[in-house]
C-alpha cells in the first residue's frame, strides 16, 4: 500500500444472486423447488480507486449502481468476490440508521455498545462520553430506550458516536439526509473540522450540494464501473446532465405509452364519448377561431422536441398555426405556469414592441430563450393569438408541459443572474 494512501481498492468485483421467485418457508422450498430460480448480477465490475490520507471523496450515481455496496465492502460488512481492498487505520462508519443499536437498551447503554464495535475500550468511551452527549444534544432522552427515539434522534446519537471515536477513516452512507436543519449544519461543520484534522472521509449521497461542500473528489459509479473521477463541480454537472437525459427518456416512454393507450381508447370510444373528450379539450381553449394552433412544443440543445430541461439551458418554443381567415394586427403571447398554478412569466409580441403584422397564411412562431432560468419543478405553457384590440383568436391553456432539473440549490422560481463580492 502506498504510504500516502488511506484506502486502496483494486479490481474489485462483487455479484449477488437475485431470486426471481423463492419460497419463504422450508415446506415451500421443498415442494416448489422449481421456484428457486435466480440470476447473478454484477453490482461492481473491476472497480479501482485510491483515497489519500485526509482526502474527502463522494460516491455518486443512480440507485442500484453500486455506491452503497462499495461502502459496505470498505467497512468489511461484506467481502468482494475478487480484487482487494486495503484500509490503513481505525474505521468509523454510518452505514445504516440505528445499525448496532439495541432497541430495548437506553441511549447511554447503546453509546457503549456502538463505540465498542468501533474498537474503543470502556476507559476510552468514558473519556469521550461527555463530548458525545454534548454534540448529540440528547441528554434529556439518554436514559430512555432507543425504540422511543425518532429517526432524527437515532441519527444524532449515531453520528455523535461515529465522529468521537478518533477514527482515521469515516464512511457515511446518505445518513445526513435525516435530522433537522440546525443539526445538519452542525454535522457539516464537524465534518469539515475532522477533515482538517486529517481524517479521511468517504460519503455516499444523492445531494450534490453535500458533495461539493465537503469533498475534494467525486467518483461517479455507473452500472458497476467507475464512469468518471475528478473535481465535484465538474463530475456532478456531468452526472446531473446524464440524469436529466435519463429523465427525458423516461418521460418520453411514459408519453408514448399514454399516447398508445389514448389511441386504443379512442378506437373503442363511442361517438358520444369522442364528442365529450373533444369538448373537454376545447374547454382549454377559447377565441373566435380565425386561426388555430395545430402543434406546440419546446426544443432544447438538440433542436428536437423535449419535455425535460436543465436550468439555464437554451430552449425554443415552437408554435405552428393554421389560418382560416386573415388576422389583422396579430399578437402572439406565451405564459409559463408552475404546476401549482403560480404564473412564472408571460409576454407577447405587443409587449416586445413588434411592428404591426397580419396573419394571412399558415406558419410558425418561435420564441428563443437564451437561458431558461426556471428552478427545478414541473411547468405548463399557455400560448395565445390575439387580433387588434386584444380580441382572443386562439388562447390555448396548458398547450404543453415540461420539467426542469438543476445542480443548483437556490430557492424560489427563477435563478436571477447575479455576482457576489465579499
Amino acid at each position: 500500500m502506498k504510504p500516502e494512501n488511506a484506502i486502496e481498492v483494486k479490481n474489485v468485483k462483487k455479484k449477488f444472486k437475485v431470486y426471481l421467485d423463492k419460497g419463504s418457508q422450508l415446506k415451500e422450498r421443498i415442494l416448489f423447488r422449481g421456484r428457486n430460480r435466480y440470476e447473478e448480477r454484477w453490482v461492481l465490475d473491476d472497480v479501482s480507486f485510491e483515497v489519500k490520507k485526509g482526502e474527502a471523496i463522494g460516491l455518486i450515481g443512480h440507485n442500484g449502481c453500486g455506491k452503497s455496496t462499495t461502502l459496505k465492502l470498505l467497512t468489511r460488512i461484506m467481502y468482494p468476490d475478487s480484487g482487494s481492498i486495503e484500509l490503513k487505520g481505525r474505521v468509523s462508519s454510518l452505514i445504516e440508521l440505528g445499525a448496532g443499536f439495541h432497541p430495548d437498551m437506553s441511549g447511554r447503554e447503546n453509546i457503549y455498545t456502538n463505540a465498542s464495535i468501533f474498537g474503543l475500550t470502556k476507559k476510552e468511551i468514558d473519556e469521550r462520553m461527555d463530548d458525545i452527549i454534548e454534540f448529540s444534544e440528547m441528554e434529556p432522552f439518554l436514559d430512555n430506550p432507543v425504540r422511543t427515539y425518532s429517526s432524527g434522534m437515532y441519527m444524532r446519537l449515531a453520528f455523535s458516536v461515529a465522529i468521537n471515536v478518533n477514527a482515521d477513516i469515516l464512511l457515511i452512507d446518505e445518513i445526513l439526509a435525516v435530522g433537522d436543519v440546525n443539526f445538519q449544519a452542525k454535522c457539516f461543520n464537524k465534518l469539515r473540522e475532522i477533515k482538517a484534522q486529517g481524517t479521511t472521509i468517504v460519503i455516499v449521497s444523492h445531494s450534490m450540494g453535500q458533495i461539493e461542500q465537503i469533498c475534494d473528489r467525486s467518483i461517479w459509479i455507473h452500472e458497476g464501473k467507475i464512469k468518471a473521477d475528478g473535481s465535484p463541480r465538474e463530475i456532478d454537472k456531468d452526472y446531473l446532465d446524464f440524469m436529466g437525459q435519463k429523465r427525458q427518456e423516461i418521460v418520453e416512454q411514459v408519453q408514448k405509452k399514454e399516447a398508445e393507450k389514448q389511441e386504443e381508447v379512442q378506437k373503442e370510444e363511442t361517438p358520444e364519448e369522442k364528442e365529450a373528450a373533444l369538448e373537454t379539450e376545447e374547454k382549454k381553449r377559447w377565441g373566435n377561431g380565425k386561426a388555430r394552433f395545430r402543434d406546440v412544443y419546446i426544443s432544447g440543445n438538440q433542436s428536437q422536441k423535449q419535455s425535460v430541461f436543465s436550468t439555464e439551458e437554451k430552449v425554443q418554443i415552437h408554435m405552428y398555426y393554421k389560418v382560416k381567415q386573415k388576422i389583422e394586427d396579430a399578437v402572439f403571447g406565451i405564459g409559463i405556469f408552475r404546476d401549482d398554478g403560480v404564473q412564472c412569466y408571460g409576454t407577447n409580441t405587443r409587449i416586445e414592441q413588434f411592428e404591426r403584422f397580419d396573419l394571412e397564411k399558415d406558419g410558425e412562431a418561435v420564441v428563443e430563450i437564451e437561458k431558461l432560468s426556471l428552478l427545478p419543478g414541473k411547468y405548463t405553457l399557455d400560448v395565445a393569438i390575439e387580433s387588434d384590440m386584444a380580441t382572443p383568436v386562439d388562447y390555448y391553456r396548458q398547450a404543453c408541459s415540461f420539467e426542469v432539473y438543476s445542480a443548483l440549490t437556490d430557492v424560489g422560481v427563477f435563478r436571477i443572474p447575479h455576482r457576489w463580492e465579499v
